[in-house]
Protein backbone atom coordinates (compact mmCIF):
# COMPACT_ATOMS: atom_id res chain seq x y z
CA UNK A 1 0.00 0.00 0.00
CA UNK A 2 2.57 2.17 0.79
CA UNK A 3 4.48 2.04 -2.36
CA UNK A 4 1.29 2.86 -4.62
CA UNK A 5 1.23 6.33 -2.48
CA UNK A 6 4.54 7.09 -2.71
CA UNK A 7 4.42 6.03 -6.50
CA UNK A 8 1.88 8.42 -7.03
CA UNK A 9 3.40 10.94 -5.36
CA UNK A 10 6.39 10.57 -7.29
CA UNK A 11 4.12 10.40 -10.59
CA UNK A 12 2.90 13.92 -9.68
CA UNK A 13 6.45 15.18 -9.39
CA UNK A 14 6.89 15.07 -13.50
CA UNK A 15 3.89 17.58 -13.77
CA UNK A 16 6.02 20.28 -11.65
CA UNK A 17 9.20 19.22 -13.52
CA UNK A 18 11.05 16.80 -11.46
CA UNK A 19 12.84 13.88 -12.50
CA UNK A 20 11.09 10.70 -14.18
CA UNK A 21 9.38 8.26 -12.10
CA UNK A 22 11.37 4.92 -11.25
CA UNK A 23 10.47 1.90 -12.77
CA UNK A 24 9.51 -0.27 -10.37
CA UNK A 25 12.30 -3.58 -9.81
CA UNK A 26 12.24 -6.71 -11.84
CA UNK A 27 11.16 -8.74 -9.35
CA UNK A 28 7.88 -6.94 -8.97
CA UNK A 29 7.18 -7.97 -12.78
CA UNK A 30 5.86 -11.19 -13.33
CA UNK A 31 5.85 -13.29 -16.62
CA UNK A 32 3.44 -16.27 -17.58
CA UNK A 33 6.79 -18.07 -18.59
CA UNK A 34 8.90 -20.12 -16.71
CA UNK A 35 11.97 -18.25 -16.20
CA UNK A 36 14.36 -21.25 -17.33
CA UNK A 37 12.30 -20.84 -21.02
CA UNK A 38 13.70 -19.07 -23.53
CA UNK A 39 11.94 -17.11 -26.85
CA UNK A 40 13.41 -20.21 -29.14
CA UNK A 41 12.39 -23.25 -26.61
CA UNK A 42 8.87 -21.07 -26.55
CA UNK A 43 9.09 -20.60 -30.88
CA UNK A 44 10.43 -24.28 -30.76
CA UNK A 45 7.77 -25.66 -28.87
CA UNK A 46 4.50 -24.04 -31.07
CA UNK A 47 6.39 -25.04 -34.12
CA UNK A 48 6.08 -28.66 -32.46
CA UNK A 49 2.30 -27.89 -31.51
CA UNK A 50 1.76 -26.69 -35.34
CA UNK A 51 3.10 -29.77 -37.37
CA UNK A 52 1.23 -32.07 -34.67
CA UNK A 53 -1.76 -30.00 -35.75
CA UNK A 54 -1.28 -30.63 -38.97
CA UNK A 55 -0.29 -34.57 -38.77
CA UNK A 56 -4.06 -34.71 -37.03
CA UNK A 57 -5.41 -32.66 -39.88
CA UNK A 58 -3.88 -34.78 -42.84
CA UNK A 59 -5.17 -37.84 -40.51
CA UNK A 60 -8.45 -36.58 -40.76
CA UNK A 61 -8.17 -36.40 -44.27
CA UNK A 62 -7.57 -40.11 -45.24
CA UNK A 63 -9.80 -41.50 -42.26
CA UNK A 64 -13.05 -39.35 -44.41
CA UNK A 65 -11.39 -40.37 -47.71
CA UNK A 66 -11.03 -44.42 -46.33
CA UNK A 67 -15.02 -43.61 -45.53
CA UNK A 68 -16.21 -42.58 -48.72
CA UNK A 69 -13.90 -45.12 -50.40
CA UNK A 70 -15.48 -47.72 -48.23
CA UNK A 71 -18.94 -46.36 -48.77
CA UNK A 72 -18.66 -46.77 -52.64
CA UNK A 73 -17.12 -50.28 -52.68
CA UNK A 74 -20.25 -50.98 -50.55
CA UNK A 75 -22.45 -49.30 -52.75
CA UNK A 76 -20.58 -50.69 -56.26
CA UNK A 77 -20.56 -54.35 -54.88
CA UNK A 78 -24.56 -54.20 -53.59
CA UNK A 79 -24.95 -53.38 -57.23
CA UNK A 80 -22.54 -55.88 -58.78
CA UNK A 81 -24.63 -58.48 -56.68
CA UNK A 82 -28.05 -57.33 -58.49
CA UNK A 83 -26.16 -57.03 -62.07
CA UNK A 84 -24.61 -60.73 -61.11
CA UNK A 85 -28.37 -62.11 -60.68
CA UNK A 86 -29.48 -60.36 -63.60
CA UNK A 87 -26.59 -61.91 -65.68
CA UNK A 88 -27.55 -65.56 -64.84
CA UNK A 89 -30.98 -65.39 -66.21
CA UNK A 90 -30.98 -66.65 -69.55
CA UNK A 91 -31.96 -63.67 -72.39
CA UNK A 92 -34.67 -65.44 -73.51
CA UNK A 93 -35.93 -65.60 -69.92
CA UNK A 94 -34.87 -61.72 -69.31
CA UNK A 95 -38.25 -59.49 -69.96
CA UNK A 96 -37.69 -55.95 -71.45
CA UNK A 97 -38.11 -54.60 -67.70
CA UNK A 98 -35.12 -56.56 -66.89
CA UNK A 99 -32.97 -55.47 -69.55
CA UNK A 100 -33.80 -52.12 -68.53
CA UNK A 101 -32.83 -52.70 -65.02
CA UNK A 102 -29.00 -54.33 -66.69
CA UNK A 103 -28.56 -51.48 -68.33
CA UNK A 104 -29.56 -49.01 -65.27
CA UNK A 105 -27.35 -50.95 -62.37
CA UNK A 106 -24.24 -51.17 -65.79
CA UNK A 107 -24.69 -46.87 -65.35
CA UNK A 108 -24.66 -46.85 -61.84
CA UNK A 109 -21.68 -49.06 -61.41
CA UNK A 110 -19.94 -46.83 -64.17
CA UNK A 111 -21.09 -43.82 -62.47
CA UNK A 112 -19.25 -45.11 -59.02
CA UNK A 113 -16.52 -46.33 -60.73
CA UNK A 114 -15.90 -42.57 -62.68
CA UNK A 115 -16.54 -41.09 -58.54
CA UNK A 116 -13.69 -43.64 -56.73
CA UNK A 117 -11.17 -42.93 -59.52
CA UNK A 118 -11.86 -38.95 -59.15
CA UNK A 119 -11.35 -39.89 -55.20
CA UNK A 120 -8.21 -41.67 -55.83
CA UNK A 121 -6.92 -38.80 -57.56
CA UNK A 122 -7.84 -36.62 -54.68
CA UNK A 123 -5.86 -38.81 -52.21
CA UNK A 124 -3.25 -39.23 -55.05
CA UNK A 125 -2.70 -34.73 -55.18
CA UNK A 126 -3.45 -34.66 -51.09
CA UNK A 127 -0.11 -36.68 -50.98
CA UNK A 128 2.10 -35.04 -53.65
CA UNK A 129 0.49 -31.91 -51.71
CA UNK A 130 1.90 -33.22 -48.24
CA UNK A 131 4.98 -34.07 -49.69
CA UNK A 132 5.88 -30.56 -50.59
CA UNK A 133 4.35 -28.83 -47.74
CA UNK A 134 6.90 -31.17 -45.56
CA UNK A 135 9.80 -30.15 -47.89
CA UNK A 136 8.95 -26.66 -46.94
CA UNK A 137 8.89 -27.16 -43.35
CA UNK A 138 11.98 -29.27 -43.52
CA UNK A 139 13.78 -26.18 -45.33
CA UNK A 140 12.24 -23.28 -42.75
CA UNK A 141 13.53 -25.92 -39.57
CA UNK A 142 16.98 -26.13 -41.33
CA UNK A 143 16.64 -21.90 -41.53
CA UNK A 144 15.58 -20.99 -38.49
CA UNK A 145 16.87 -24.17 -36.27
CA UNK A 146 20.87 -24.64 -38.43
CA UNK A 147 22.02 -27.91 -37.21
CA UNK A 148 19.79 -28.49 -34.06
CA UNK A 149 16.68 -29.96 -35.97
CA UNK A 150 16.39 -32.24 -32.85
CA UNK A 151 15.41 -28.99 -30.14
CA UNK A 152 12.46 -28.38 -31.57
CA UNK A 153 11.43 -32.24 -31.00
CA UNK A 154 9.06 -31.84 -34.24
CA UNK A 155 7.23 -35.47 -35.19
CA UNK A 156 8.34 -36.50 -38.23
CA UNK A 157 5.86 -37.93 -40.71
CA UNK A 158 5.00 -41.85 -40.77
CA UNK A 159 6.44 -43.98 -44.01
CA UNK A 160 3.92 -43.74 -46.42
CA UNK A 161 2.90 -47.73 -46.22
CA UNK A 162 1.23 -47.24 -43.35
CA UNK A 163 -2.35 -45.68 -44.33
CA UNK A 164 -3.70 -47.44 -47.35
CA UNK A 165 -4.62 -43.74 -48.55
CA UNK A 166 -0.51 -42.96 -48.63
CA UNK A 167 -0.06 -45.51 -51.42
CA UNK A 168 -0.21 -44.98 -54.86
CA UNK A 169 -3.22 -44.37 -57.13
CA UNK A 170 -2.68 -47.66 -59.13
CA UNK A 171 -2.43 -49.80 -55.77
CA UNK A 172 -5.65 -48.27 -54.25
CA UNK A 173 -6.97 -49.01 -57.90
CA UNK A 174 -6.19 -52.67 -58.02
CA UNK A 175 -7.07 -53.05 -54.22
CA UNK A 176 -10.32 -51.47 -54.16
CA UNK A 177 -12.35 -52.08 -50.97
CA UNK A 178 -10.21 -55.25 -50.08
CA UNK A 179 -11.31 -58.86 -51.17
CA UNK A 180 -15.16 -58.20 -51.16
CA UNK A 181 -15.14 -56.18 -54.24
CA UNK A 182 -13.56 -56.49 -57.44
CA UNK A 183 -14.04 -53.09 -59.38
CA UNK A 184 -11.60 -53.82 -62.57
Amino acid sequence: MEKQRSGSAESGDWKRGAARPVPPPEDDVVSMADSTITVDDIEGELLKIERIRDVLVRRESELRYMMDDIQLCKEITRLKKELHKLVSIPDTHKSNEDRQKEEELMEQIHKLVETRDFLVDDVEFERLREKEEDKEMADFLKSKFPGNNRKTGLPTRRAPQTSPFNKSALSLLKECCGFTCSVM
